[in-house]
């Protein structure tokens, strides 16, 4: 689940990338622009809702590019991206 929160009064945008914990086998983090590709930098946090998240605040109108790694190296990318590239998932903010 990728959700988008604009705020207009300040011109930026959360998006908060979400899975399933029972998909995800053990900690996973997402990695992209808005943190220069750096492992573990937002690992994603289990919710009680049976969801793991993490959120991260950008520039409104930004284009962002990310993947999700998870254990053991494992990348993958999220089918909710409003595109998928050969490196990782688009999304515009």
């Amino acid at each position: 689940m990728l959700k988008k929160s604009r705020s207009a009064a300040s011109s930026t945008c959360t998006l908060t990338f979400a899975l399933p914990t029972a998909s995800l086998g053990g900690p996973v983090s997402v990695v992209g622009t808005f943190n220069d590709w750096t492992p573990g930098a937002h690992p994603l946090r289990r919710r009680s809702n049976g969801t793991a998240s993490a959120s991260v605040t950008v520039p409104a109108g930004s284009t962002v590019r990310f993947r999700y790694l998870g254990a053991h190296g494992h990348w993958f990318d999220d089918a909710e991206a409003d595109e998928i590239t050969a490196e990782g998932g688009v999304v515009r903010a």
